[in-house]
């Protein structure tokens, strides 16, 4: 009999971190290997943020703090909603988590039961599933092909509807494609929810600064108000505010749901850390004019990067609205023989043929769901992506 749970044979480790890790590796042993499987921007969380932080150390705010997140944090968050979103929202129905990826799995940890479906779009980011399933719950991933934009269809979402759905996750812009959705096809969306009153909206706004082209973001409850008793909005600072590693995240949502959210936190976590709540105050209420200015860099990358992967043979790369990542089809490369003789079968065959050959690391499309494809994150420096673009057009144009 086995030692470990039987909940770990219901999930796999996360695709995205075993790619940064082989990267890791290869590059402690010398390799020159260029890392495109983190979603982690470049850009060094500005100074207003961290002189918070240092601030909130030396003030001695370095206690518990309440596990839900302090008072001048959620405030903060309140004002962001409102300010940003439109959404109104009391303390009560506000929670901070370590990252935006502890409030979703307390979300799921909280409302699922044996046998409840999550309807997840694919592509998804890959913890989607695997936190479902590790609630206990059944993913119900729905195709959305890049002939509709990566973006989930409301005929598909009425098709994937059954009395044991509980929940929708819906990210915009999305990990890993970049694709988000208007104002006019979330309407389209929230008309198909509105009459399936048993089904719950948790949307993952995490990237919903890094838009471009004068796309205008929205939300769910901001577009469908009658919806607002059952969204969860999620976001967090890790993206936009160059955070990642302070793992704050919140949500608003309905004061019932967030209570029992907060009872799993209680008992995992308790509190996120003090003092990167502190900073995340400074983050929502201090300067946002660097946002724009980063924006400016992201969009100068995605162009660059689109442009060159459709220079190479075999790879088609759309245009993304938002986030920062390309998702490119690499279906014109399957089949295909590497110089190592190795023949392309698949697209984890083609990321891994491209670290060995070019040093090059990026992540399959299989693992977010739909494939052949790869997902490669620009949120890196643009010498480096250049670089990385012209080895795999090399690498592409070598194959036979």
């Amino acid at each position: 009999m086995s030692f470990l749970a039987a909940a770990l044979d219901r999930v796999k480790p996360s695709a995205t971190i075993a790619v940064t890790d082989k990267a890791r590796v290869l590059k402690a042993a010398g390799r020159n290997v260029i890392g495109l499987g983190a979603g982690e921007p470049d850009f060094d969380t500005p100074d207003n943020i961290k002189d918070a932080a240092i601030k909130a150390i030396q003030s001695g705010k370095t206690k518990y703090t309440a596990v839900d997140g302090i008072p001048e944090l959620k405030e903060a968050i309140i004002g962001k909603f409102q300010r940003e979103n439109g959404l109104t929202y009391k303390p009560n129905q506000v929670i901070v988590g370590v990252g935006g990826k502890q409030v979703l799995y307390n979300a799921l940890m909280a409302t699922i039961n044996p046998g409840d479906e999550v309807i997840i779009p694919a592509p998804y980011w890959v913890s989607y599933p695997e936190m479902v399933a590790l609630a206990g719950g059944e993913p119900v991933p729905v195709v959305c092909t890049a002939a509709h934009g990566f973006k989930l269809q409301p005929e598909a979402l009425e098709k994937a509807i059954t009395p044991k759905t509980k929940w929708l996750i819906l990210c915009s812009p999305s990990n890993p494609t970049g694709a988000a959705y208007t104002k006019a096809e979330l309407k389209a969306l929230t008309e198909v929810l509105v009459k399936h009153p048993h089904v719950w909206i948790m949307t993952d706004d995490m990237y919903e600064h890094l838009v471009y082209d004068d796309f205008v973001f929205t939300t769910p409850a901001q577009v469908e108000p009658s919806l607002y008793d059952r969204t969860l909005t999620v976001n967090g600072v890790s993206k936009a505010y160059c955070m990642t590693g302070w793992r704050i995240g919140y949500a608003g949502g309905p004061a019932h749901l967030i209570k029992a959210m907060a009872t799993i936190q209680s008992q995992s976590t308790s509190n996120p850390c003090s003092i990167a709540q502190w900073a995340a105050v400074e983050a929502l209420n201090g300067p946002q004019n660097f946002i724009p200015a980063n924006n400016k860099v992201f969009k100068e990358r995605r162009d660059l990067v689109v442009s060159m992967l459709n220079q190479a043979n075999g790879i088609e790369c759309p245009r993304p609205e938002g986030a920062f990542y390309v998702y490119p089809s690499c279906a014109g490369t399957i089949g295909k023989t590497a110089p190592s003789g190795k023949v392309l079968d698949n697209d984890e065959a083609f990321v891994t043929e491209l670290l060995e050959t070019e040093g090059v690391a990026v992540v399959q499309g299989s693992a977010f769901g739909l494939g052949p494809a790869f997902r490669i994150s620009y949120a890196t420096k643009t010498s480096d992506l250049e670089d990385a673009c012209k080895r795999i057009q090399r690498f592409c144009g070598n194959l036979r």
